[in-house]
């Protein structure tokens, strides 16, 4: 068995299974050992009853202090009783386990595990794992893994089905030299696998997610550094200049732009007319105001009788682009089109058709934009939009749909630039700071679960208004031993807490595309009040009216992130609050949450975060999803990230092909970065 055969090599997998593999995007005995688990969980010594703690998971070694009984609540049956030791009593309730009315024995201890709650205010303990005193002592102490799963696949059966693999597949050979594993003191690649998924102590763990980190950002940084000595001062066939539609555009704006906006202009142009490829990123805050940029250097080139094209990440953002592109441009006789993925086979044939034509001067889309069918006639500019969200493989296929055009990156995720240097290496660099005029800084609070019902209060108030509000929650579904709060359940509670007039919905990650636009739409047309969501609305719409941002559970969350979600209100005109509820309140999470509440500035967040984030917040805190490394976090490993360039800067294209040829495997891993190296 190896890295690259298919996951139904593993006993038990079969086609069923499989297509259940295929929605976690686990295709090869490859893929299975890359799915990582999010978090672990430990199994602690037994604690007295006296000890438990509202929303602590807690070992209890109790008997019956009352016989159980069932009661029966809408389609669940209830069986419940009450439990103690020497210390003290609790109830304890388990649904639909009708047979432990007759198994449950007076005068019989019970090993029971789990998560302790707080209803009527009282501390109680619901749907508890029985443990075998033989099961539980072989598991104390020890770190088990909880994956990312899908509806149909246990995490036992992926925790089985890792283990055969690692027992059985034949790994791919140690890639990384033995004088850069001693400068760094990484592991072997196949003890890192081992001791992620299955690691014996904490130290284990953390030794190997260094080493898969390390491996993540230097398979990166190399493609990186290979991208910036093949793109570095490559002549372009467009030496382009702006025209009078420029200046009419710039003149005929309800606005002055900003100094940072005129900077990042006065860059782009340079870079145009200089007679090599333009390759830069635009970073600005969250509404700095950097679609105006684009659209100023999408209209250079259309006025010299060039075509460019904007790709953006999400559907809802790319049709909100394209009615403000033909509001600017329609009056600048500038032909916009729209092409995405939902568009009717006879309206994206169309559209491909225009635009190969030349009909089409601009062309909003989303990754519709690089697929095989669609050329380009003379396709001179091309911007990303919220770059993170597209991997450098599609930056490469935008590119390739032309012949040297000039490329512009836009992202509004502030990194420090220490890193920013490093993660775009190929680009220069152009930041926008500051805020257009008129817009009001967002009001921010940093509470704990206690405000609530006022958090409630408010959010009517200002739906009453005539505004509109998210809420945000980390997780689509309970899952053993996390505390985050569900989606869907929480909509159902807002809905029972908040006035029935007031429209809440659901968004999630787990939705089909169509469901989520149709959401989403209905969203930004004012059709729904308040929207309960997941990270899914971090990017990629824009609604001025909505004014409040509610984030439970905060402390799960980078504070890049949060700034980010953050960036999703403050957008219109009328003034904009943000509260941050901290699900477990500490001095720690405090601390880190109180630089949202003290600061707007994207750039100043990002630097804190660098600073607040330690070792033991691995356990606990979202990844930022950036570039989509499936370990790495690029603030919670921002020294890693600095080694591994260090050793990626040392390896020329000659050195690259080598490797590859010596390693089974590595060109496939560097290639999903980059295919450059190789052509």
């Amino acid at each position: 068995m190896r890295e690259r055969d298919s996951i139904r090599n593993i006993k038990g997998v079969g086609q069923k299974a499989e297509s259940l593999y295929a929605k976690l995007g686990i295709y090869t005995i490859g893929d299975l050992l890359a799915h990582y688990p999010r978090q672990y969980d430990v199994y602690k010594p037994v604690q007295p009853v006296s000890e438990a703690v509202d929303g602590n998971v807690i070992v209890l070694d109790v008997s019956l202090a009352t016989k159980p009984k069932i009661s029966y609540v809408r389609n669940l049956k209830i069986v419940s009783c009450t439990m103690r030791d020497s210390s003290g009593s609790i109830p304890v309730s388990w649904f639909n386990m009708p047979y432990l009315l007759r198994s449950l024995k007076m005068g019989t201890h019970y090993l029971l595990r789990g998560k302790v709650i707080s209803k009527r205010g009282r501390l109680m303990l619901q749907q508890p794992k029985m443990l075998q005193y033989e099961e539980y002592r072989s598991m104390l102490y020890r770190l088990q893994p909880l994956y990312p799963l899908t509806a149909g696949l246990t995490n036992n059966a992926i925790k089985k089905a890792v283990d055969q693999a690692l027992s059985q597949a034949e790994l791919d050979a140690e890639f990384l030299p033995l004088d850069m594993r001693k400068k760094y003191n990484l592991v072997l690649h196949k003890k890192a696998l081992q001791d992620i998924h299955f690691p014996s102590k904490e130290a284990d763990f953390f030794a190997a997610r260094n080493r898969l980190v390390f491996e993540e950002f230097f398979l990166f940084t190399l493609a990186m550094h290979q991208m910036k000595q093949n793109r570095h001062q490559k002549p372009s066939d467009y030496i382009l200049h702006p025209g009078d539609k420029v200046f009419a555009l710039l003149e005929n704006l309800p606005y002055e732009l900003t100094e940072g906006q005129k900077q990042a202009v006065d860059e782009i142009a340079a870079d145009v007319s200089s007679g090599f490829v333009m390759n830069r990123l635009i970073q600005g805050d969250v509404g700095s105001g950097k679609t105006i940029v684009a659209q100023i250097a999408l209209l250079i080139a259309v006025e010299q009788g060039h075509q460019g094209a904007i790709m953006v990440p999400t559907e809802v953002l790319a049709e909100q682009h394209y009615e403000t592109f033909c509001e600017m441009f329609d009056p600048l006789q500038v032909r916009v089109g729209l092409l995405t993925g939902s568009m009717t086979a006879a309206a994206k044939r169309d559209m491909q058709a225009q635009i190969a034509a030349g009909e089409i001067d601009i062309v909003v889309g989303t990754q519709a934009l690089i697929q095989d069918k669609v050329e380009y006639k003379d396709l001179a500019m091309i911007v990303t939009d919220e770059q993170h969200r597209f991997g450098v493989r599609q930056r490469e296929s935008f590119y390739a749909k032309g012949h040297t055009p000039h490329m512009l990156v836009m992202s509004a995720t502030p990194i420090p630039r220490t890193l920013a240097i490093i993660l775009y290496g190929e680009l220069d660099i152009s930041v926008i700071k500051g805020l257009p005029k008129g817009r009001l800084p967002i009001q921010n609070c940093v509470v704990d679960t206690g405000y609530r019902p006022q958090s409630y209060r408010f959010i009517e108030k200002e739906v009453e208004k005539g505004h509109q509000a998210y809420v945000i929650c980390p997780m689509v579904e309970e899952s053993e031993n996390m505390e985050a709060e569900n989606v869907t359940d929480y909509a159902q509670t807002l809905r029972e807490e908040m006035s029935t007039k007031i429209r809440i919905e659901v968004l999630h990650g787990k939705m089909k595309p169509a469901q989520k636009n149709e959401i989403m739409e209905r969203f930004v047309s004012g059709a729904i009040d308040v929207l309960v969501s997941t990270t899914v609305i971090e990017v990629g719409i824009n609604v001025p009216n909505a004014t409040v941002m509610m984030v439970e559970n905060a402390e799960r969350f980078g504070l890049a992130q949060l700034h980010q979600l953050r960036g999703r209100v403050g957008r219109g005109s009328a003034q904009s609050y943000c509260i941050f509820m901290m699900g477990k309140p500490s001095k720690e999470t405090k601390q880190r949450l109180q630089v949202l509440e003290q600061s707007n500035d994207g750039f100043l967040v990002a630097e804190e975060d660098l600073k607040l984030r330690g070792p033991g917040d691995l356990f606990g805190i979202r990844q930022s999803g950036d570039l989509n490394f499936k370990l790495a976090d690029i603030y919670q490993d921002a020294a890693i990230l600095k080694q591994a360039n260090e050793a990626a800067a040392g390896f020329e294209r000659t050195d690259i092909i080598e490797m590859c040829k010596k390693y089974r495997g590595l060109r496939e891993k560097i290639q999903t970065y980059t295919d450059e190296i190789f052509l």
